[in-house]
């Protein structure tokens, strides 16, 4: 029995963004579903060509043909939707682990959006701010994606040199740490995007819209078992129903 065909899901997810938000030129729409330039260019063309898709007049931006943006399953299967329906699993897993959790969205311009948080009930927690924006390479969400990704070195090279480190961090070790994702399931970033924060993140790249799961500890605050048991409650929790395609 053969599985889905990977460039129709391509293509569905293309217009599933499209339908959230328009018009994207095509290095936006391929950052935010990770694709590479070629294969992108490939798939507007032909949704292009079928009607799907126009293109403005100086053939930089795509957006819906107006005849599908009225198809409001785009929408009810696309970003928000997902959004909507991870409000409740993010608040009970920060209050079953005691973790800031968060879902992240890649939007156009190669950056990170807080699309939705969870927040623990101690006393002292960690508090994240929903709409907040970071480099599309930073924190563990950065390197998780990127293992989900599986891009290239130049590609991670670029993320990587567009980000502020508040320890430092050379290319190297992040590729090592990339690829420590890759075998894991799930990145780690112990205090070099935020001082006395330890944050672990998980890709979702079944959904194809560009998310990714994190929670956000004190730095220090569990030793190597605990921060494996947290990342595989992490992985776990990308299985919901909520975030199925």
């Amino acid at each position: 029995m053969t599985g889905p065909v990977r460039s129709v899901s391509q293509a569905f997810s293309i217009l599933r963004l499209l339908a959230e938000e328009s018009p994207l030129s095509l290095s936006d729409i391929g950052r935010s579903l990770g694709l590479s330039p070629s294969s992108c260019l490939n798939l507007l063309r032909t949704l292009v060509d079928e009607g799907v898709l126009e293109r403005d007049s100086q053939g930089k931006r795509y957006q819906l043909a107006q005849a599908w943006s009225r198809f409001d399953a785009l929408r009810e299967g696309g970003a928000q939707g997902i959004v909507d329906r991870s409000r409740p699993l993010l608040g009970q897993f920060a209050r079953t682990h005691d973790v800031a959790t968060a879902l992240w969205q890649v939007i156009p311009g190669g950056r990170l959006r807080l699309a939705a948080y969870g927040e623990s009930t101690a006393a002292t927690r960690i508090h994240l701010l929903e709409g907040q924006r970071q480099p599309l390479g930073s924190g563990s969400v950065g390197r998780a994606l990127a293992a989900a990704q599986g891009v290239d070195d130049a590609e991670l090279e670029r993320r990587f040199s567009a980000v502020r480190w508040e320890s430092p961090l050379s290319f190297t070790e992040y590729r090592e740490q990339v690829q420590n994702a890759v075998l894991k399931g799930f990145a780690v970033d112990d205090g070099y995007s935020h001082t006395g924060i330890c944050s672990l993140a998980v890709g979702m790249p079944h959904l194809r819209t560009g998310f990714c799961l994190s929670v956000s500890i004190f730095a220090g605050s569990r030793n190597d078992a605990g921060l494996g048991e947290l990342g595989r409650a992490l992985i776990a929790l990308t299985q919901a129903p909520a975030f199925q395609p």
